[in-house]
């Protein structure tokens, strides 16, 4: 979910590494997955622990049913390809073009719940969009994607075998993994002295610890995030939580979030980590990848640090899918297996700074990425991430709680 604005390019490989607060190693994506699912590589602490329990089954739309047989590489006209802001390198959409003869139309958005609309309400025809995960379980329930031919993405076999079942996409028919990474606070140094050197939701929702900071402080535009992280501070597992329907866990959530409000500089999911680097805020709610970026960029990496709350927090995963009435579906897989190519799949994450689901590209990708774990976080940080399940009937209330928290 590309989640910030982007540092200029030549500045991106700072000598630093921007930093998490750790106790241990580095470790692979399939043990985050693992641990955020419910496996055994990295238990859960047992106050909030996390399964694997499907949500909730709410009646499922019929299927949009397979894309049309295309061959790899064949197109079928121009691209219209909706992604989050800021979320790719310029140079793959030229490169793509140039390679194919196909133009795309590049345009973006800043939340999952905008794309959603637009695609629910026909307002653009988009051939290719990028849902995160639990919005791949939302779109394909409510019969709003293609199945994949993956006879035409060939590439996609360099996608590492972690994401292949993922539970958003059991069957994995609908997606194909883009980038992935967690949701945490960016802060300075001197915020993390003043509470101790462990990072902590209360920072941000506690009174009398968040008036530590001697800035501001942001949170995401962003309603599932913003719910998330105030049920983590609560103590609650965000996966019981939404599997269970809690609507008073929700509820208690939005009241905090409305408490919270007036401590806020303002709510954002584009500039929130540059707005840290240049000291516009202290404290920052946001993704891996737009911190490590912005702090690399800025070479900030003395003064800055993102971190993953003591409480815990999300993980994520980006995804490309195709949407059900996509005009040039050919053109759609044709990019899909364009950007899963091993070199290609590099230049995106050395440009995005965040996890790369695409083992083929790992000698290609920067050390600095590869080595930090801020990036790729270590097991008992593991432990304590969470995918965001399917809503069902949550996601009204959810929405309604961080609106009303806003107001």
């Amino acid at each position: 979910m590309n989640r910030t604005t982007r540092a200029n390019a030549g500045r991106r490989h700072g000598r630093g590494r921007a930093r998490l607060i750790t106790l241990g190693g580095i470790v692979g994506v399939a043990s985050l997955l693992a641990a955020a699912c419910g496996g055994e590589e990295a238990a859960a602490p047992a106050a909030a622990p996390v399964t694997t329990q499907a949500a909730p089954q709410a009646e499922e739309a019929e299927p949009a049913g397979p894309a049309a047989h295309c061959a790899p590489g064949e197109t079928d006209g121009d691209l219209t390809f909706y992604n989050w802001a800021d979320y790719i390198d310029e140079d793959l959409l030229a490169a793509f073009e140039a390679e194919t003869g196909v133009d795309v139309e590049y345009s973006t958005y800043e939340s999952n719940e905008e794309m959603l609309t637009k695609v629910e309400s026909e307002a653009a025809i988009y051939d290719l969009v990028v849902p995160s995960d639990y919005m791949v379980d939302t779109m394909r329930r409510e019969g709003l994607l293609l199945e994949l031919n993956f006879d035409a993405i060939p590439n996609a076999a360099n996608i590492g075998a972690e994401f292949a079942n993922p539970p958003f996409d059991p069957e994995h028919k609908y997606s194909v993994a883009y980038q992935w990474g967690t949701t945490g606070i960016g802060m300075s140094y001197e915020v993390l002295e003043l509470l101790g050197g462990e990072s902590t939701w209360a920072v941000i929702f506690d009174p009398a610890t968040a008036a530590l900071v001697p800035g501001g402080i942001s949170m995401l535009d962003d309603a599932p995030e913003t719910v998330a992280a105030a049920l983590k501070y609560l103590g609650y597992s965000i996966v019981d939580v939404i599997n269970n329907q809690n609507e008073d866990a929700i509820r208690e959530a939005g009241d905090l979030l409305r408490a919270t409000n007036d401590r806020l500089l303002k709510y954002d999911s584009v500039t929130y980590s540059d707005d840290l680097v240049n000291g516009e805020v202290d404290v920052a709610h946001g993704w891996s990848g737009g911190f490590a970026l912005s702090i690399f960029g800025a070479e900030a990496f003395d003064t800055h640090v993102y971190t993953i709350p003591s409480e815990g927090g999300v993980i994520w995963v980006d995804t490309m899918a195709i949407p059900h009435n996509a005009d040039n579906i050919c053109s759609a897989h044709a990019m899909i297996n364009f950007l899963t190519d091993a070199e290609n799949g590099a230049t995106l994450t050395n440009w995005t700074y965040y996890g790369s689901p695409n083992v083929a590209s790992t000698p290609f990708i920067v050390d600095e990425i590869l080595d930090d774990p801020g990036i790729n976080p270590p097991p008992e940080i593991a432990a304590r991430l969470e995918l965001l399940p399917f809503a069902g009937d949550l996601a009204l209330l959810i929405q309604d709680m961080h609106s009303q928290a806003k107001s």
